[in-house]
């Protein structure tokens, strides 16, 4: 069903048939619920520090065990936080936040798959793309050098590449 349709629709049902829908998607719909919530009370620094334990989760420094580096799991969060149109500085903030996590997690226990490589780059790429469509790569810059400190010494080339990458949006940077 097209947009279109649905507001056509919806303009044919009664203001409490319309709420009644509402009610029901926010009882029955965990996305609903949690946009609505945000809708009335919209705390966005709140929200931004719960989807950032989501992807801190996902990849802890505290115990390697309990770590499950699920990429899917932290790029669900991002993508729900951004469902909730936070402003640019706050998507920047947590889509960098998964890179970092990743970086800083083969830093500190070792040498991961070429897969985990891949899945830290491409969020470090879509970080910085966006961060630079947004105009953020200053206001960030100083976390996008962490994530280059914390691949060095990783296998699979995963240091040239995010050296590689870093430079392309930090050019005057790049002859570190």
């Amino acid at each position: 069903m097209s947009k279109s349709v649905l507001k056509k629709h919806l303009q044919t049902l009664t203001k409490e048939q319309i709420s009644e829908i509402v009610l029901v998607m926010y009882d029955n719909l965990k996305p609903a619920k949690e946009y609505l919530e945000y809708y009335l009370n919209p705390n966005e620094q709140e929200m931004l520090e719960k989807y950032k334990a989501i992807i801190t989760k996902e990849f802890g420094p505290v115990f390697r065990m309990s770590s499950k580096l699920r990429f899917s799991v932290a790029r669900k969060a991002i993508t729900e936080f951004r469902a909730l149109n936070p402003s640019p500085e706050s998507l920047a903030d947590l889509m960098l936040t998964l890179p970092e996590a990743a970086c800083k997690f083969t830093h500190d226990y070792g040498d991961m798959s070429e897969q985990f490589y891949d899945g830290a780059y491409n969020n470090y790429a879509a970080a910085l793309k966006y961060l630079h469509k947004n105009k953020l790569l200053d206001r960030f810059k100083k976390r996008c050098e962490e994530c280059v400190k914390y691949s060095r010494g990783c296998g699979y080339a995963f240091e040239d590449s995010m050296k590689d990458l870093y430079g392309e949006y930090y050019p005057e940077s790049s002859s570190r």
